[in-house]
């Protein structure tokens, strides 16, 4: 489904671009009466993807409210569609938890696993689904085959017996795609997040065909500090490459982001380089020596909060270096003291890493690049079109490569083998949670012993994030071309002491 540009993925920007339109031009006498008619913009005359234009509206209303930081509105009472929104109308405005949540008037309350028997049955004679199935839950009901929910154990025997593959099994889409189980129901069938397993890695919400789960933003609280004429720098993440058009080169790209606002542009793959280098340092002075048995990457929140919170045991051997986003936004703040910084990337799960209180004054927004878009397009910026007027100059291939899976270990063992090359290096990656979540169990039983253990959330890497705007084929293709050009390909050894000390 990512694939494509799905109504979904035009609704959510419809909303986003009405709410950064607000942030950017709304007075405080007219802001109410224009966050009230989104939803009527965006659902003009008649509803087009639910049953009526009622719901079509309430949907919008609640996608409205978690653009602009807000949580949803409680079912059972009356909440106005601008409740809190005095709170939310200042520059300040952080995020209420919890970041991802279920809008429940979108949410089909799809089953959530279930082996269930189709059409396509053709009540043969030998019945090879009534032999496979274990319990005895299959049976003949006029003249086809049919599975008793109660007996069946989800092992799937039957639909690999059926020779006319008439057997499916229903699974939920956002509980399929989320690697930590953190899907369960509510009282009526649909989808909740269980908190406590959630990594907002935003898998889930990228899955969902009915576009049921979101998460917040800060688009409003940062159209409005632009608007201010805020002393504001953007930190773009390496994966920005190719996500605003085909023809948009970090020129381009840079240009457009100071004509929407920003007084500055740096690359977050500066931060990269510090962290290769000084996961290098680490791994060469502890792993290699035998002190540290492995050691895990950090630069991945939700991979870095799963490990935390499934593997207890293992946080001393998460990387304590900082992360790129926060290694360049310190480095920004050094340098501008009164520049406010935003975080600009693929990731939803890097607005739950600046809500830590160690990061908060470090990073004063984060923005998705599914966001920005909307944002350009709320301004009628078209970065296309833009003459190329400098670039981007902060970083090397090694902290660029960090946009994809591999990339971070690649870096790593790259700086190893220049800087380190008596140190053996080995190295292991894994992709997904669910994947993870298999390297991380093979590290607890000591069969990882000495590798430096890459882990990254989405597949394919930072590409793939949830806010990405571009298939992660495409943007891996591009980027690949992109690294291939750079001038420098690694950065030097002193690049800590030189730049943090």
């Amino acid at each position: 489904m990512r694939n494509y540009d799905t109504p979904v993925r035009a609704i959510r920007h419809k909303v986003f671009a009405e709410v950064a339109k607000a942030g950017f031009e709304s007075s405080d006498e007219t802001l109410i009466h224009d966050i009230e008619a989104i939803p009527y913009n965006i659902v003009e005359e008649k509803a087009k993807y639910r049953e009526s234009i009622y719901r079509e509206r309430a949907v919008a209303s609640e996608r409205v409210r978690l653009a602009m930081g807000l949580s949803l509105r409680p079912e059972n009472k009356a909440v106005h569609l601008t409740d809190g929104l005095a709170a939310s109308n200042i520059n300040e405005k952080y995020y209420e938890p919890p970041l991802m949540q279920v809008i429940p008037s979108a949410c089909a309350a799809c089953p959530p696993n279930k082996y269930i028997v189709s059409n396509m049955c053709r009540g043969c004679v030998a019945h090879p689904c009534m032999q496979a199935c274990p319990k005895g839950a299959i049976s003949m009901k006029d003249g086809k085959s049919y599975i008793d929910q109660d007996k069946c154990i989800k092992c799937g025997k039957c639909k690999a017996s059926c020779p006319y593959d008439a057997i499916s099994h229903n699974v939920r889409p956002c509980e399929q795609a989320c690697g930590v189980k953190a899907i369960g129901s509510d009282e009526q069938g649909r989808a909740s997040i269980l908190e406590d397993k959630c990594v907002s890695c935003g898998m889930c919400m990228v899955s969902c065909p009915f576009g049921a789960i979101s998460d917040k933003s800060q688009i409003f609280q940062l159209a409005h500090a632009l608007r201010d004429g805020d002393k504001i720098i953007a930190i773009v993440a390496p994966a920005y490459i190719s996500q605003f058009g085909d023809d948009v080169t970090p020129g381009k790209f840079k240009t457009a982001l100071q004509v929407l606002g920003f007084s500055d542009v740096h690359e977050v793959a500066f931060g990269a380089d510090v962290g290769a280098i000084s996961e290098a340092h680490h791994y060469a002075k502890e792993v290699a020596t035998g002190n540290l048995p492995f050691l895990l990457t950090s630069c991945c929140p939700s991979w870095s909060m799963m490990a935390k919170k499934f593997f207890p045991t293992m946080i001393d051997n998460i990387s304590q270096e900082l992360t790129p986003m926060v290694a360049t936004a310190r480095k920004v703040k050094q340098e501008q003291p009164d520049a406010k910084v935003v975080f600009i990337g693929p990731c939803a799960s890097k607005k739950l890493e600046a809500m830590r209180h160690t990061v908060r004054s470090d990073v004063d927004f984060v923005l998705t690049f599914e966001e920005l878009n909307a944002m350009f397009d709320a301004r009628e910026i078209d970065p296309a079109s833009f003459e190329e007027d400098g670039s981007l100059h902060d970083a090397t291939a090694a902290g660029r490569g960090y946009a994809v899976a591999g990339g971070v270990a690649g870096a790593i063992e790259a700086c190893l083998k220049e800087y380190y090359p008596d140190v053996p290096v080995h190295i292991e990656h894994a992709e997904s949670l669910a994947e993870c979540k298999k390297v991380l169990a093979l590290a607890k039983a000591g069969k990882l012993n000495g590798c430096m253990i890459e882990g990254m959330a989405c597949p394919g890497g930072c590409m793939g994030g949830a806010g990405t705007n571009v298939p992660v084929a495409k943007s891996s293709k591009e980027l690949k071309k992109f690294l291939a050009s750079c001038s420098k390909k690694l950065p030097p050894k002193g690049l800590v002491d030189i730049e943090l000390n």
